[in-house]
């Protein structure tokens, strides 16, 4: 469905893209992670063809964005970081301008507008003044804007930007139920853990590179360094110390006595650990629970974006 082939974009000595590659298939949900500056919006602009590329190019559905920008605006649904919106029109006068924009009948967006009201839960504000809706509705509201030419496509930047935690949560189900429909996402997010939650496959952008790609579980397989072991045991807390101390794998432990507790970090693999407790068991370490520290997105981002500069 969307094919990034090289893409590149420089300003002067400065290289905001440097070639990103990339394929997308159909009905996938991907995500872009990246903080601000790292190429996201570039990337997004120029899939929008609001922006040409330095060189490579991009294909959505089979459409060159730098030779048939025509034919993929057809094909795509773009809501940007920043819109604008027209105060003085109502909700439902908003997206009925959009629709004729887009060549659509009076008859046909007099049945549609509904619909997309429903869809992003604003049917109740369709004849309120858009100046007078919250930023949370304004997002919404652009959304169904997007959505008026039924693309199968969307591009979304930082779609979530700004809103509250509520706000947040009903565009993250508006999200999911897009994807139900079958539709192709690109979404933006500086809020990991909702991505990771609401995406097939995630990449991770980094001045201007892609320097990781895959879904959540291959992503956090990237990282290096050790695993986070807790060990919860009954008693005998001291001793249990002494016996995870003699093993070569096991580094910093921690002692958490209100909990009856001992963390490690842990860089063996999963065969030693195995070893480990079953050598555990055989020394009758009281232990109750072993578990292994999760790690969620935002550690996964910060512990592959470090260093990349220096790379």
């Amino acid at each position: 469905m969307i094919e990034i082939q090289g893409l590149t974009k420089k300003y002067g000595s400065f290289t905001a893209l440097d070639n990103l590659n990339l394929k997308v298939e159909e009905g996938v949900v991907f995500g872009f992670v990246g903080a601000n500056g790292a190429g996201k919006s570039t990337t997004f602009s120029i899939l929008a063809t609001l922006l040409s590329p330095t060189s490579g190019d991009a294909l959505i559905n089979g459409k060159s964005v730098v030779q048939e920008p025509r034919e993929v605006r057809k094909q795509i649904g773009y809501m940007p970081d920043f819109f604008g919106v027209y105060d003085q029109l109502k909700a439902d006068e908003y997206l009925d301008f959009y629709g004729a924009s887009y060549g659509l009948s009076s008859s046909e967006r007099e049945v549609l507008i509904p619909q997309l009201l429903e869809l992003v839960n604003l049917t109740g504000k369709r004849y309120e003044y858009v100046d007078l809706l919250s930023r949370g509705m304004k997002q919404r509201l652009c959304l169904a804007r997007s959505l008026i030419h039924d693309p199968k496509v969307l591009i979304l930047d930082e779609p979530a930007s700004g809103l509250d935690p509520r706000a947040r949560v009903e565009m993250r189900d508006i999200l999911k139920h897009l994807k139900s429909m079958g539709k192709t996402i690109l979404i933006s997010s500086h809020i990991l853990p909702e991505l990771a939650e609401m995406c097939d496959e995630i990449g991770v952008i980094d001045n201007g590179r892609l320097i990781a790609h895959g879904n959540v579980a291959t992503i956090q397989a990237q990282l290096q360094g050790d695993k986070r072991i807790i060990v919860k045991v009954i008693n005998q807390l001291e001793r249990a110390r002494a016996f995870f101390e003699e093993d070569p794998h096991i580094s910093s432990i921690e002692l958490i006595e209100e909990r009856n507790e001992i963390a490690f970090s842990y860089r063996g693999k999963p065969e030693d650990q195995v070893k480990l407790l079953q050598k555990a068991l055989l020394a009758e370490i009281p232990i109750y629970t072993l578990t292994e520290e999760e790690k969620d997105l935002e550690d996964v981002f910060m512990a592959i974006t470090k260093g990349a500069d220096t790379e």
